[in-house]
């Protein structure tokens, strides 16, 4: 391993801290070596705060001027939330940079690294590329294409069932698993469920990790009907996080006025044969920079999802375990398709183990 890998897979677990804690921005971390020493590290750690090379500077314990930065992202050359970093990063004297990915985000895509090399400083693009990409997946289709990432996530037995014929599914999966699954859930902007995954398990949807409550993401509910009970566990919770009603213009005004009272957010999305477009949805939260998504809804979201082509990684738990039952629920009904040709390609595969559970991720 050279010294520039060495040091950039340091600024990627330092952009790890900040996971959950910087949407929509990407996770940043940044490395600031001189004389073969490590003399600061820094990562974005909130939105709105400083950025990881700013945060590596105020941290140094010398002077930084004719140092090697080591930063995943490149620095931005813009004034967003905060001034850009590529000018801070000239001003304080760098003589070196090195850049895992360029920034995706137009306002930015290789600007940063031009103000750099034009004020003379050494730069070196593409270390650890893909693992930089991979990082920081929900950031780039948010910002290239203007709609959330979302994750598909279910959990299932040997024989591909996620409930009973008689509805029940607590648990499918072991504790290891859920708990995986609810560091997700700290990652993501928002958490989504149809409609009768809240009648049947009326589930909290908060983030509870080993070391305590996590980060809550927005709990979505898509019900086109609007008959979401105002009691239910995802309203009511103690918990800060906004919940949103995605429905159509079916929902009775009176009902809506009852839960927008009870702090629901109502987003209208009508689509096809009376149900909630997921385009349009996704179009929505995208505007109130809400850019990620877990979908940990029924066969029949699911389904949805799949025919829309909002989802771009699916995370399948597979249990050790057996149900049977033709009448036994499986992670996507729907009508399904006809042809085998048609089937949903998936690639990029990845294997976990959780204990006896295995999960299979993958991009479609």
């Amino acid at each position: 391993m050279s010294n520039h890998e060495k040091y950039m897979k340091r600024a990627l677990e330092l952009a790890k801290k900040g996971s959950g804690k910087t949407n929509p921005n990407p996770l940043v971390g940044a490395v600031i070596v001189k004389n073969e020493t490590v003399i600061a590290e820094g990562f974005h750690e909130v939105l709105g705060g400083a950025h990881a090379e700013v945060a590596a500077m105020q941290s140094a314990t010398q002077d930084v001027k004719d140092s090697t930065l080591y930063v995943n992202l490149e620095p931005c050359s813009h004034f967003g939330r905060t001034p850009p970093c590529a000018k801070a990063v000239i001003d304080a004297g760098i003589k070196e940079v090195v850049i895992g990915m360029v920034d995706p985000n137009p306002k930015v895509s290789g600007q940063g690294i031009k103000m750099l090399q034009d004020a003379g400083i050494t730069t070196t693009v593409g270390i650890l590329e893909e693992e930089c990409k991979k990082l920081n997946e929900i950031f780039i289709k948010y910002i290239v294409t203007k709609r959330p990432f979302t994750i598909l996530k279910t959990a299932m037995t040997l024989d591909g069932k996620i409930a009973s014929a008689t509805g029940d599914s607590k648990w499918i999966s072991g504790e290891k698993s859920r708990l995986y699954v609810h560091h997700i859930r700290n990652r993501v902007s928002a958490v989504m469920v149809g409609i009768t995954t809240v009648l049947k398990d009326n589930p909290f949807l908060t983030t509870r990790l080993e070391s305590g409550p996590g980060r809550d993401a927005a709990r979505i509910i898509v019900d086109s009907k609007g008959v979401l009970p105002l009691d239910s566990n995802v309203i009511n919770p103690k918990s800060n996080a906004k919940v949103f009603l995605a429905t159509t213009s079916a929902i009775n005004p009176l009902k809506e006025k009852q839960l927008e009272e009870k702090g629901v957010h109502i987003i209208k999305a009508d689509g096809i044969s009376g149900q909630v477009d997921l385009i349009k949805l996704m179009n929505e939260l995208y505007k109130m920079e809400m850019d990620s998504v877990l979908l940990e809804g029924g066969g029949t979201l699911n389904a949805s999802a799949l025919q829309s082509g909002i989802v771009d990684k699916l995370m399948f738990f597979i249990a050790p375990k057996v149900i049977g039952g033709k009448d036994a629920v499986t992670p996507v009904e729907g009508c399904g398709i006809h042809l085998m040709k048609d089937a949903v390609g998936i690639k990029d595969m990845n294997v976990l183990r959780f204990d006896e559970d295995i999960l299979i991720e993958g991009y479609l």
